[in-house]
Parts: structure tokens; C-alpha cells; sequence
């Protein structure tokens, strides 16, 4: 195979500052709160996070009082100081948490930095993918993240400012024109902007997986304020209770403009059967609102306003035991599937409700011979029976014949190993190297759905254009010859690889001995 892809995405507003107390803090701190943005935005960045980087870090000491870390920040023309931290690592302290923790709150001026920083910051390597980067940015709504080298050194900071110029920039608006819509008018007026943004993208030359992520943002950003606004309208129902889940490729972050949003709510377990009641028609709402925004919502799949799909957090520990015990009599293969690949959307993205839930289905010995099953039961191949029968040989269904196998053994392949991680390309990477799935062939995979999405996405671009209905059913004359080939191929190489799986996986133990293949 030979079509390579990289990667790319977008930030988070940084917290609101407080109101201004009188007395001795406020005199001799709220002065020195003002400071300048870090850079200027210049030309196009892209790559990795170091690349990103303009300035020395501003670095600060522990013992130091918040008057000494106001007039640092201030001497450097930054909004931020990194203090080392205890057990390794840095602390943040922003100009916001100095008004919110010691002017706000009445502290004196000498109180020790120490004393203002609550934990260590969430890091990134300076070779991590600047999409990946900001990923974190926006989904751990964070101001800044320290990039530290190889050895642990900071090399500075980033924040949402740095990825402006971007290739993928122009999304960031969207997205905050999105969140800060105030009706569902606005809402439905910016959203349906999206795959326009998404085809500008696809033309640019971007990496398709740059562009998966850069939608799948923009569908969380849909559906937060789509949420926001739909609860808005009923008080009654208590949001602390909830923890929203994206489901399916929208989860795994691999969304193409023919996906379907899927989603799943769990419940804190006090919730009452009316208040169930009450959260389901709320969600029926949201769908409504989705719909209307230009998402694809099947009301008859994964969807929250469903009662199989929304819970309290014991209805679904008990579900999932269910699935592991019975899983062709209560579509376990399927239920499972949909949950490992979930992503917290709303609510705290360490619930331990729902990791309790998730991590009991991934420990369950069963579960890893259930997803050996599917990941060999959905084979590769350009055309079905029923597609020779129906004289269909000219289209292809890329989907279902080729990226579902190669997401089902991605699935596999990472709980085998012990991993959490949710996308297709970095469960091949973490599993590359286990006994089932050799370096070469997690490599080759990899490459595979790159090559796959490629070409998946440039034809539903095709489709937005002519208007017509986008979808995963190929016309194969209106392909390349090269991405004929390339798709042939392609399917060719997962087929073999699955071929090889069925018979390693009957001499290689797949968990404590047990496997339903």
C-alpha cells in the first residue's frame, strides 16, 4: 500500500475570572493580572505539538508567594507560570486561577503558589501530532498544556491561540460559534455548515485522519449544545445525574459525512423510573434538534432516547454482564462492540460509575473470544453473494466489506493487549507486535484504513457536491483506476491477515482459555 496520512484539531476557552474583592489581595494582585497573549498568529503551523511553540516556558518555583508568580507573568508578558510539582512534573497556575482561588476568594498576596495549584498538569510530548494536542486541549478544557522533550524538560506551551493558522483552524470558529449558539436556530444556521468545512478540507489534501478528528470535534460540539439547549427547557431534570456517551465512529473519532451519531446515557442509580422516563423524552428532543442540525440520528439504533441505551449506572453494569453470559441470545457481539469504543461526552470524564461499567466488560475473559468471533466473522471481500445474484458487481460497499473488519480487529487486538484506547490506528499501533498481530501486519492495517478512509471520504466529498445522497456504496466505474486498485488490494490484505488470525487462534490462548469463536 502507499498513500500516508498524518494527523490534526481544536482548543478550549480558558476559565472565567471571578469578581474582584476589596483589601490586601486585591490591591497588590489584580494590577499585574492583565498580560499580553503569548505570540502573534503568523504563518501556517502544523505537525507535531513542539512546532507549535513560540516562547520560553515562564517557569516559577513552589515557595514563591502569588504576588512573585503576578509580577513574573507579567515581566514576561504571559498569562501563565509552570511550578515544578512534587511527584514529578509541573503544575499551571493562569492569571484566571489567581483571580478565582486567591482574589476572589479573599487570600492574602503572599499566599505560596503552592497553595493555588490543585493538581499536575496534563503533559504532551513534543512529537505528539499537533491534532492530538488539541484534542486534549478541548476535550480536558484546559488552558494551556505544557510540551516537555524526551527527557521531561518543558519546552513551553500551547494553547488554543497556537493552532489558529492551522490547516484545520477555520473549524475552531465553527466550533465556538456552535457552543455559544442561543437557540436552536443558531445552532441548526452553524452546524449545517460542517460539511462544507469538511469538503474544503478533503480538497486541501489533509490527512484523512486530520479530518475525521476535525469532524468528529465539531459533531461533540453539536451535540454538547444541542444537549445544553433541549435540558435547558426542563429544570426538573437533575444534569448532575448524567453522563452522556458518544458511540460508534463518532467515539473512535473516525466519522465520515455518511455517519451516524450514536449515543448512550447512564444514569446516577437515585434516578427514578419517572425521572428515566422524563430523561428519554428529553433525549427524543435532542434527537429532534440533531436531526434538524444535519446529523444522521437512526431512531431504531444506538441512540440515547432509547430505552436499551439509556440507564442508570447499575442497569448497565447488569447489561453488561448479560451480554458476556448470553451473547447470541442478547446481542452481546453487538452491545459490547458499541460500548468499548465509548467516549464520556458530557459529564466527568472519569465517572467511575461508567468506568466501573467498562472496565468489568473489558476484564470479563469472555469478552476477548466474543470480539475474535466478530472481528472473523465479518470478512473482507469486494463483492457478496447477494451481490452477484443481484448483478450489483459494480458497487462496493466500503463499509461494511472492508473498514468494519479492519475496526472489529483493531477492537480485538487492543483489549488482547490490555489497552484502553478508542480509535481504529492507535489500537493497531498499542497491539503491533502481540503474537495474533505481528508488527508487519498492524503496520499494513494501518496503512490499509488510511488508504480506505482516503478514498471513502474523497467520494462522499464527490457525493456533497453533486448533491446527492451520500453513502458507503461505491459506483466503481466512477473510481480512479488507482483507487480501484488501491481498493482491491487493499481488501486482498485483509483478508489474509484475517485468514491468518482464524488459524493462530486456534493454537495461541486467547484469555484463560476461553474463546467463543
Amino acid at each position: 500500500m502507499g498513500i500516508p496520512d498524518d494527523d490534526l484539531s481544536a482548543g478550549a476557552a480558558a476559565p472565567a475570572g471571578a469578581g474582584a474583592p476589596t483589601g490586601d489581595a486585591a490591591d497588590l494582585v489584580a494590577p499585574k493580572l492583565t498580560v499580553a497573549r503569548r505570540r502573534d498568529i503568523g504563518d501556517p503551523v502544523e505537525g507535531v505539538a513542539g512546532d507549535l511553540i513560540r516562547t520560553r516556558p515562564v517557569i516559577g518555583r513552589p515557595e514563591m508567594s502569588v504576588r512573585q508568580a503576578a509580577e513574573l507573568m507579567t515581566e514576561r508578558a504571559q498569562d501563565y507560570l509552570l511550578v515544578p510539582w512534587s511527584a514529578g512534573g509541573y503544575a499551571v497556575v493562569t492569571d484566571a486561577d489567581i483571580r478565582a482561588r486567591v482574589v476572589a476568594a479573599g487570600r492574602d498576596a503572599t499566599t505560596p503558589v503552592a497553595q493555588v495549584v490543585a493538581e499536575r498538569a496534563f503533559t504532551v510530548r513534543d512529537h505528539t501530532p499537533a491534532v492530538e494536542a488539541l484534542t486534549e486541549l478541548l476535550e480536558r478544557e484546559l488552558t494551556i498544556i505544557p510540551v516537555l522533550a524526551a527527557d521531561g524538560e518543558v519546552l513551553g506551551v500551547v494553547s488554543q491561540a497556537d493552532f489558529v493558522a492551522a490547516p484545520a483552524g477555520a473549524s475552531m470558529g465553527l466550533r465556538h460559534q456552535i457552543a455559544r449558539s442561543r437557540t436552536e436556530a443558531e445552532l441548526v444556521d452553524h452546524a449545517r455548515r460542517t460539511p462544507s468545512l469538511i469538503a474544503d478540507l478533503v480538497r486541501r489534501s489533509r490527512p484523512v485522519h486530520e479530518i475525521t478528528r476535525v469532524l468528529s470535534l465539531t459533531n461533540d460540539a453539536i451535540a454538547r449544545r444541542g444537549l445544553d439547549l433541549v435540558l435547558d427547557r426542563h429544570p426538573e431534570l437533575d444534569r448532575a445525574a448524567l453522563t452522556w456517551l458518544s458511540l460508534g465512529s463518532n467515539a473512535r473519532r473516525e466519522p465520515v459525512l455518511s455517519s451516524d451519531v450514536d449515543s448512550a446515557a447512564s444514569l446516577a442509580d437515585s434516578t427514578t423510573s419517572n425521572e428515566l422516563d422524563g430523561f428519554r423524552a428529553a433525549f427524543t428532543e435532542v434527537d429532534v434538534v440533531l436531526r434538524r442540525a444535519g446529523l444522521r440520528i437512526d431512531t431504531n439504533g444506538a441512540v440515547a432516547s432509547m430505552p436499551l441505551f439509556a440507564r442508570t449506572h447499575d442497569g448497565w453494569r447488569s447489561a453488561a454482564r448479560t451480554w458476556i453470559d448470553d451473547p447470541l441470545a442478547n446481542k452481546g457481539m453487538i452491545f459490547a462492540s458499541l460500548m468499548l469504543d465509548a467516549r464520556v461526552l458530557v459529564g466527568p470524564r472519569d465517572s467511575a460509575a461508567a468506568e466501573t461499567m467498562l472496565t468489568d466488560l473489558r476484564s470479563n475473559p469472555r469478552t476477548l473470544g466474543l470480539l475474535l468471533a466478530e472481528s472473523l466473522a465479518t470478512r473482507a471481500r469486494m463483492r457478496s453473494m447477494r451481490d452477484v445474484l443481484t448483478r450489483r458487481g459494480d458497487t462496493f460497499d466500503i463499509k461494511t466489506h472492508a473498514i468494519t473488519p479492519v475496526v472489529n480487529i483493531a477492537r480485538w487486538a487492543a483489549l488482547s493487549v490490555s489497552s484502553a484506547e478508542v480509535d481504529t490506528r492507535s489500537r493497531l499501533q498499542t497491539a503491533s507486535g502481540s503474537e495474533l498481530l505481528p508488527d508487519e501486519q498492524a503496520s499494513t492495517l494501518v496503512e490499509v484504513f488510511d488508504v480506505l478512509q482516503r478514498i471513502r471520504l474523497s467520494y462522499q466529498v464527490a457525493q456533497f457536491d453533486q448533491g446527492e445522497h451520500i453513502g458507503d456504496e461505491l459506483s466503481m466505474k466512477h473510481l480512479s483506476p488507482l483507487d480501484r486498485s488501491l481498493l482491491g488490494q487493499a481488501v486482498r490484505e485483509i483478508a489474509g491477515i484475517q485468514r491468518r488470525m482464524a488459524n493462530m487462534s486456534h493454537y495461541v490462548p486467547i484469555a484463560a482459555g476461553e474463546a467463543d469463536h
